[in-house]
């Protein structure tokens, strides 16, 4: 039976260049394409398709991200990730992923995915009741971020506050910090909302690692950290502040 796929990566080239080698694979059937996150997970609850091949770094929603709220839905595509990146492998496993391809894919090592997804369809059951949707979400405990030449465990109660920094996000730990390939929203999706708390589009903050909040008088909020940073909190987050203190 044919492996209905689906492709998603934000690269039109990318997904052009994936479509071609499905296409010389004739146990796949490509059912469909998007071009972000969001997208993806529409067409994958329509489409309901048996193999995501998937991209990792992705604007707004990232392919991490994705794979999380596909298991949320209850649905249980076999996940490919296809990434140019390596230092999500950690987390892409995590996920239960078949497997972890590095850009570009060569077609031989495409053929040794698909036989590990085929393995991986034959060994499920076929009456494996479907994930809850309304279960607890599974907050992340640590992170492995890559530092020099290898990986680090960061516990996520170490973490004092996290700031965007372009496509990476830096994890302040104490007096270090470390870059994490993530996008904002991907992350606090994540954490637990009793541990942290957003305040701004670049900022994510302990809860326990802020001293206290002031205003400038001009209706401007900012947030004193327990190390003595402060960060202005934005006004789309300012109703996270003022939940903080009950009012």
């Amino acid at each position: 039976m044919s492996i209905r796929t689906m492709i998603v990566d934000d690269e039109p080239l990318a997904i052009e260049r994936l479509q071609m080698l499905c296409a010389r694979e004739p146990r796949l059937t490509v059912c469909g394409t998007a071009s972000d996150g969001e997208a993806a997970l529409r067409l994958i609850e329509a489409l309901k398709p048996d193999l995501v091949m998937l991209d990792i770094a992705m604007p707004l929603l990232d392919g991490i991200g994705v794979a999380r709220a596909v298991s949320r839905m209850g649905l249980r595509p076999a996940i490919i990730f296809v990434t140019a990146f390596e230092g999500f492998a950690v987390e892409a496993f995590d996920l239960a992923a078949v497997d972890y391809l590095l850009k570009p894919v060569a077609h031989d090592r495409l053929t040794r995915a698909i036989d590990r997804v085929e393995a991986a369809r034959s060994l499920a059951p076929t009456d494996a009741p479907a994930i809850s949707t309304e279960a607890q979400p599974d907050w992340a405990e640590e992170f492995w971020v890559p530092h020099r030449s290898e990986l680090i465990r960061i516990a996520t109660d170490q973490i004092d506050r996290i700031e965007a920094e372009r496509d990476y996000m830096r994890l302040h730990v104490g007096s270090h910090s470390y870059l994490l390939h993530q996008t904002i929203s991907s992350l606090e999706e994540r954490l637990d909302p009793q541990q942290f708390v957003r305040l701004h589009r670049s900022h994510i903050v302990r809860r326990d690692h802020i001293a206290r909040l002031r205003h400038d008088g001009s209706g401007v909020w900012f947030a004193a950290l327990a190390d003595g940073n402060e960060i202005r909190i934005g006004r789309t987050f300012l109703a996270n502040a003022r939940a903080m203190t009950g009012r």
